[in-house]
């Protein structure tokens, strides 16, 4: 499973075998930034949010998926500012780039990802939104290297998960109830998360 560059591969072995054991049972080494996670604040900022920290009603909010399209290393402001709806202010944005069809060990995938860019991050801030989710490995570029998109993001409260997939089997523009839990682990700067998307039921 490809993940962020540096960091090592999990590995999930079979510890229990029923056959052998009676029951089945893992264990799992991983970093808690592999695969779908959420990002808390303390994975950039001192002193900042831990994932367990993070209120539940943060993690449960009306959300919209959206797809700027991609042009570049950088989703820009302007980029989104062509497909934003009034709408969308205050809600869970899920940006679709297309980039989780590509999972693979290539240099592309792992390193020529698109993000937002600083001026985007401000534009999201400015509309109140409480959570951003991406289908890449990063929320910006892997040549951000001052992360400086993550640090405006989290600096706000704002919730981030990157890494998702299946973002293509959702409507651009249609209200969703979008529900992220990450695992509940104390102090911790991030977790491994299931992430849905519910169609809204009036």
């Amino acid at each position: 499973m490809p993940v962020w560059p540096t960091n090592p591969l999990p590995v999930i072995e079979p510890v229990g075998i029923t056959s052998r054991d009676g029951y089945a049972i893992e264990r799992i080494s991983a970093m808690t930034h592999t695969g779908t996670h959420i990002d808390a604040p303390y994975h950039f900022i001192d002193g900042g949010a831990t994932v367990d920290a993070i209120p539940v009603e943060r993690l449960v909010s009306r959300g919209f998926c959206i797809r700027p399209g991609v042009r570049g290393e950088e989703i820009s402001r302007a980029d989104l500012e062509r497909v934003w709806d009034r709408r969308f202010r205050g809600s869970a944005i899920l940006i679709d780039t297309g980039w989780s069809r590509r999972r693979a060990f290539t240099k592309e995938f792992l390193y020529g990802f698109p993000g937002l860019s600083e001026d985007a991050a401000d534009f999201l801030l400015s509309q109140e939104v409480g959570m951003v989710g991406i289908d890449t490995l990063g929320i910006e570029p892997y040549s951000h290297h001052g992360f400086e998109v993550h640090k405006r993001l989290l600096s706000a409260g704002v919730v981030i998960i990157e890494d998702m997939a299946n973002l293509d089997a959702l409507e651009a523009g249609r209200e969703y109830t979008v529900v992220a839990l990450p695992l509940k682990l104390r102090g911790a700067s991030g977790s491994m998360a299931r992430v849905i998307a519910m169609e809204v039921e009036w």
